[in-house]
């Protein structure tokens, strides 16, 4: 049952997606948040790669920064296009390049960034899935602030709920929902970070390249599968095979990945 009682929720901090306004240029959120997590994580990416034991130059890093920027940007919002509305833009291709309106999958970006350390590594003659490790350490920084855009962008809000914390989004009609963008930032950007930052530390998985990759994968898998219950599903789209939400059946091949880097027989390094 959905609370009646609007008086009761918690209330929705409605959050002006536009941050300042010069006549037609503005800085969004949405765009801050890309920016803030590229760049928080790029700095972690050279703290890891002064490590004695990093076969990564701090150079590498430095440099893998842009590599990774297009990747995210190119593949996230081909991957959406992709993915989720493919009719849509094959129409009205200009909006394609309107991503400040939103719309871009992660699953997408890692195929995108993928794609880049794979070039990028070759270029530099570096072993793809030590970088990888690298990477996945990374990642829950920028998929928490993407959340948070969400959030801020009242896009992708929740099912319908009764629980107290409950919410009704501006764009989500009148009924109380799941704050699943919160959800999402906790579980695959702040739980996910903290488990990987653990592991890397207090385990031997590093010496094993690929090992924290897999369990990145893995983690993200749990993660975004957990949250889409909670999450109301594209209204373009729906419930898919099985009542599985895109989103779910799109994290299946990540956990497979994750399980085959994790659990793989110790061979020469990639």
């Amino acid at each position: 049952m959905v609370l009646s009682a609007v008086s009761l929720l918690l209330p929705y901090p409605k959050i002006d997606p536009i941050l300042v306004q010069f006549g037609p240029f503005a800085i969004r959120w949405y765009a801050l948040a890309y920016i803030a997590g590229l760049t928080i994580g790029w700095r972690y990416l050279i703290v890891m790669a002064r490590r004695p034991q990093s076969s990564v130059s701090e150079r590498d890093a430095d440099d893998f920064l842009m590599w990774a920027t297009l990747g995210v940007v190119l593949g996230g919002r081909l991957g959406y296009v992709l993915f989720y509305q493919p009719s849509l833009y094959a129409a009205e291709p200009i909006r394609i390049l309107q991503v400040w309106k939103g719309g871009m999958s992660f699953h997408g970006g890692l195929l995108g960034v993928l794609l880049a350390m794979v070039l990028f590594c070759r270029g530099r003659k570096l072993k793809l899935l030590v970088l990888a490790d690298m990477v996945a350490q990374v990642a829950p920084i920028g998929l928490f602030f993407g959340r948070l855009a969400n959030f801020i962008n009242d896009e992708l809000w929740g099912r319908p709920s009764d629980v107290p914390w409950a919410m009704v989004f501006p764009t989500g009609g009148p009924v109380p929902r799941h704050p699943s963008q919160l959800y999402e930032a906790g579980l695959e950007g702040i739980c996910l970070f903290v488990l990987l930052f653990v592991v890397s530390r207090k385990t031997r998985l590093l010496e094993r390249p690929g090992r924290i990759a897999g369990l990145f994968l893995i983690g993200y898998a749990a993660a975004r599968i957990t949250c889409e219950f909670f999450r109301e599903p594209d209204p373009f789209l729906g419930f898919l095979w099985f009542g599985a939400t895109m989103g779910q059946l799109l994290s299946l091949p990540l956990a497979a990945l994750g399980l085959f880097l994790l659990l793989r027989p110790q061979a020469r390094q990639v």
